[in-house]
């Protein structure tokens, strides 16, 4: 299973300033996230910013939370108009960057709250990946719960959620209503989700 590995004194902060290469400070209340090796092992911090532009493209860990019930149905919620990457179109249930200095299973409780006010549940972990998008590299940790939930969409995170049938989610792939990484990430883990039920 994947983990995060810090170090024991505070990583630097990324990218480096130099006097040729100057890059501003982040600001004071910026969110700072882990820059990572594949392995996990934690080598700095970098704000959001930094870490979804070029050319730094910080590879970074990011969780997801697939919510299904006992009939084969995945709960997806639909992103915010308001968010940057990929607004108005449904993803995975939870899904969010790891705050520096947060555990994997920190994160995933924390988003999990801030997105769709579940409090209560015990996640499996399914797998770790890599993946490179358009000005980002994040390393996903994948987790599913089973179960019987009421998800509570919280307006500033999701616009909405709502049930799907697996058959309904196949039909949307490639239609533009799903991300691009919720499609990959839906194929690449179904046969473990189905494994689950």
């Amino acid at each position: 299973m994947f983990e995060l590995v810090y170090p024991l004194e505070t990583a630097p902060v990324l990218p480096r300033r130099s006097a040729n290469s100057p890059a501003p400070e982040p600001a004071p209340a910026a969110e700072m996230l882990p820059v990572v090796e594949e392995s996990g092992l934690v080598t700095g911090q970098a704000s959001r910013e930094n870490c979804h532009s070029l050319p730094q493209e910080f590879l970074h860990p990011v969780v997801h939370l697939h919510i299904l019930d006992r009939f084969g149905n995945i709960y997806l919620q639909k992103r915010a108009p308001i968010k940057k990457l990929y607004p108005g179109l449904w993803d995975t249930a939870v899904g969010g960057h790891v705050i520096y200095g947060e555990l994997l299973q920190e994160a995933l409780y924390r988003e999990a709250e801030e997105e769709l006010a579940l409090r209560e549940f015990n996640p499996t972990y399914i797998e770790t990946y890599l993946y490179e998008g358009d000005g980002f590299r994040e390393i996903t940790s994948v987790y599913a719960v089973i179960g019987q939930f009421s998800p509570i969409p919280q307006e500033t995170e999701v616009s909405e959620g709502r049930w799907w049938s697996l058959a309904d989610v196949q039909d949307a792939i490639g239609k533009g209503i799903l991300t691009p990484v919720f499609e990959y990430e839906f194929q690449k883990v179904k046969p473990k989700l189905l494994n689950l039920l």
